[in-house]
């Protein structure tokens, strides 16, 4: 069994993950980060993304949606999140819902009369549904090495 270190991540409403990890790659706001025992310390923010969670002694990973936060590596992993959520935890339907609102909205709100903010909160809402239906979907490109 390669190394492995012990990975938590934690929501405002539970412990949504806590065992010990090969490896665990996120979406950091420069891009894809991933993160293995004896990492250098870091702490870096979190964009809305997948996560990507090998276990220790598997080969296959285990995905799950995130929206945000911050990861905090030292001696073991904490990811600190405003929501997590597994695949089968995911409605999909509502999650096509809010991409449809979210999509309408932005396409019926010019940039000059509208608040900058509120276009912010819109592409957030777009990116999170995207990023859940992705996920209930089965994730990304990397299923195992």
């Amino acid at each position: 069994m390669a190394n492995s270190i012990r990975l938590e991540i934690v929501t405002p409403e539970r412990l949504f993950y806590d065992n010990d990890v090969e490896l665990v790659i996120v979406r950091t706001l420069t891009g894809d980060e991933g993160f293995m025992a004896n990492h250098s310390w870091a702490c870096k923010l979190l964009g809305i993304g997948e996560i990507w969670i090998q276990e220790a002694g598997s080969k296959d990973f285990k995905i799950g949606a995130v929206s945000g936060g911050f990861i905090d590596v030292k001696t073991e992993i904490t990811i600190f999140t405003d929501s997590a959520e597994w695949p089968n935890e995911i409605d999909v339907e509502r999650s096509k819902s809010h991409m449809e609102s979210a999509r309408d909205w932005l396409k019926t709100h010019s940039r000059a009369d509208t608040d900058e903010a509120e276009i912010l909160k819109a592409k957030v809402s777009l990116n999170k549904a995207l990023t859940r239906m992705h996920v209930a979907q089965g994730g990304g490109r990397r299923k195992s090495r």
